[in-house]
């Protein structure tokens, strides 16, 4: 059995976990980075970089990398399916408080393999594709880690493990640590096409929300494609739901002509409101989709996640380079972010869910009259979008720290 040393080891080599190994790696932390796949996974369902985000990976020198292979969208919609009105939100509007007042529309897996990359010339790092975290023990100032690959199975012994391996962590659950919350009652469809919906669908900007009380739906336009996400019906089997047929009557509805859209990709999966009931056991550590869980509305889910990287791999190197106190330090990532799960990510995110699929009626209706208030009054307007763009509760983490 071949047995590795290092000071972390993270498991997922999704865009959470390779941000916290090259915060790691690069100030000369050692680092394994375990990822079951063969490379970094080609997910499309995150899709957003919002503000803060951009500002922080600037520290590695890749934000203008991804800005480069992504679209700038300052403006987003919430917009009516039935009425065709929309309100309108133009983020450049917070250009005297941030350097990147838009959205960043760039597929996740770009930012992981960059970063895998970036990883791997890094003295005392290590990425190891194909390896899947099967079996952890905790003992004393130390974490063992099992791996397996399809021939061995390799130990890894760490002074800490962070579990950045998604919503189905195994790390969690070897942990044995509750993941509260709920599961929407609906499928979520995502259907990718390069058919220009901007030429049937008047107005539209690149990132949509739409609201109605049948299939209300978000439109996301990326460089190549549009991203076009419906709800499905739990009981319709999936082989329906993926078939010509299901594809051409959403896109028939939408813009008309449902049997001429050609589609790259037709994805089905179930959404959660979940949060672990802790980020921490002793030295293992969770972070991203392993600790939360959250609606697509908003773009928030691999934002939060990154920003856990930051705040836990920026305390892990005060503790490995300064001697800082590594209970403090690590009991202060936990506080924080669990925080800002509670108080922001889930909150906004179910709001957000709920103004969608209303779309109609007395509450919707009074909803709809708040966010019009809103689009008209410049402080609420900015006081919305400094939230809506993640920077409020960034900065009162910043300052709460």
């Amino acid at each position: 059995m071949k047995e590795i040393r290092t000071q972390v080891a993270i498991a997922g080599a999704g865009p959470v976990g390779t941000v916290a190994a090259y915060c790691l790696a690069s100030q000369g932390v050692d680092v394994v980075l375990l990822e079951e796949g063969a490379d970094c996974a080609l997910d499309l369902r995150a899709s957003t970089f919002h503000p803060p985000t951009l500002e922080m990976l600037e520290a590695f020198g890749i934000t203008e990398r991804l800005i480069e292979k992504g679209l700038k969208a300052p403006v987003y919609h919430f917009r009516e399916r039935r009425t065709g009105d929309v309100i309108d939100f133009d983020m450049s509007e917070l250009a005297d408080v941030t350097r990147h007042p838009y959205r960043i529309q760039c597929e996740q897996y770009h930012l992981s393999r960059m970063l895998s990359e970036l990883v791997r010339e890094q003295s005392g790092a290590e990425v190891l594709f194909g390896h899947r975290v099967a079996a952890i023990e905790q003992g004393p100032g130390e974490v063992v880690i099992h791996a397996e690959t399809p021939l061995s199975i390799m130990k890894i012994t760490a002074d800490y493990l962070i579990g950045a391996d998604g919503a189905n962590s195994t790390v969690r659950k070897w942990l044995g640590t509750e993941f509260h919350g709920f599961t929407y009652p609906e499928k979520f469809l995502c259907f990718t096409t390069e058919e220009p919906l901007e030429e049937h669908i008047s107005n539209l900007c690149h990132v949509n929300y739409v609201s109605d009380p049948e299939e209300w739906m978000v439109l996301l336009r990326v460089p190549s494609l549009w991203r076009v996400l419906v709800p499905a019906d739990m009981d319709t089997p999936d082989e329906a739901l993926l078939a010509d047929a299901k594809k051409n009557d959403v896109f028939e509805r939408l813009i008309g002509r449902g049997e001429d859209v050609e589609t790259h990709h037709r994805t089905i999966y179930r959404v959660h409101q979940r949060v672990a009931k802790s980020f921490l056991e002793g030295r293992v550590a969770l972070i991203g989709d392993a600790a939360h869980l959250n609606n697509p509305i908003g773009g928030f889910g691999m934002n939060s996640g990154i920003h856990d990287a930051f705040n836990l791999a920026g305390r892990l190197v005060r503790v490995f380079k300064t001697g800082a106190d590594a209970d403090a330090e690590l009991a202060a990532f936990e506080r924080q972010r669990r925080t800002t799960t509670h108080e922001f990510i889930q909150a906004q995110t179910i709001r957000n869910m709920e103004y969608l699929k209303e779309g109609e009626g007395q509450l919707h209706a009074r909803r709809k009259a708040e966010m019009e208030a809103i689009r008209a009054d410049p402080d609420k307007r900015r006081a919305f979008l400094l939230r809506q763009s993640m920077i409020e509760c960034v900065e009162r983490e910043r300052m709460a720290a």
